[in-house]
């Protein structure tokens, strides 16, 4: 069940809107991106944050010059998040979907991540994640399932970051929290949890593995998968979002307009507030 890519076009009028401070100041490099703390909520009057499911992608010609954009479960126009000079990839929404992590380049061009920062999407406030000095470089970065901490993965290890009270600040995830990092920056499905999505040992496809027995196929031609809910799982086909029901089902495509270069990295918010509240009131 391959998607067919979707053409790309002019952001709609409908999205346009005030530049945040770090389009102003991208090209000042290091000095000018520490400086930007963002100004205007990216998705105020576009998403409900946190009560409406969306997507995240990171989208440009290369990585050196990737932004990220949101995009409603429904589909339509995407939203520009960020428009720094510099590129910034793999994002992670928090479970509450309210905050976004993410990779971010230390100058202009460079291809390679070297920093990690969190938004809130609610304010458009900015902060970076402090890593030691010989953490590598930072690979990949996932929320623990109450949003407290955040992992990152680098070239050199895994960290974590303390308590609400010391977020902005990683330090090397002891070995009893191993197993807990290790989940946050997993694909896991189902509730309770049966399965991960990884990629296969063939290139550009996706499979599911359990706690025992061998992967099994997913998806062809597919690539960064992410959880959707409970019931579902999403992944990139081509330039397009797939959405895969875990059981019965037909897989369904959201289809989006406005996006520049291709996608990579998908980030998902599918369990808005409403829900968790509907069902508590049952």
């Amino acid at each position: 069940m391959n998607g067919a890519t979707l053409p790309s076009g002019a952001v709609s009028a409908a999205i346009a809107r005030p530049v945040r401070s770090c389009a102003s100041v991208g090209a000042l490099g290091l000095l000018g991106i520490l400086a930007c703390s963002g100004t205007l909520p990216p998705l105020r009057g576009q998403i409900e944050v946190g009560r409406e499911a969306y997507a995240v992608v990171a989208a440009g010609s290369d990585p050196a010059s990737s932004d990220l954009y949101a995009v409603r479960a429904s589909g339509g126009p995407v939203i520009p998040i960020t428009f720094s000079s510099v590129g910034e990839t793999r994002p992670a929404l928090s479970p509450d979907g309210r905050r976004l992590a993410f990779l971010r380049g230390r100058a202009v061009g460079d291809s390679t991540p070297g920093s990690v920062w969190v938004m809130d999407l609610l304010t458009g406030g900015e902060r970076e994640v402090s890593l030691p000095r010989q953490a590598g470089i930072p690979r990949q970065v996932g929320w623990s399932p109450d949003g407290s901490r955040l992992t990152v993965a680098t070239t050199e290890g895994v960290f974590r970051t303390g308590p609400p009270g010391d977020a902005a600040r990683a330090v090397p995830a002891s070995q009893a929290e191993r197993a807990a990092a290790d989940s946050s920056l997993a694909v896991l499905l189902g509730d309770p949890v049966f399965a991960r999505a990884i990629p296969c040992a063939e290139p550009q496809s996706l499979c599911v593995v359990g706690d025992t027995g061998a992967p099994g196929l997913l998806a062809e031609h597919a690539r960064a998968p992410a959880r959707w809910g409970t019931d579902s799982v999403a992944f990139l086909v081509g330039n397009a979002i797939e959405v895969r029901p875990l059981g019965p089902g037909r897989a369904r495509q959201i289809e989006w307009s406005g996006l520049p270069g291709r996608a990579s990295g998908l980030a998902v918010f599918a369990e808005p507030v409403e829900r968790e509240v509907d069902s508590s009131a049952q």
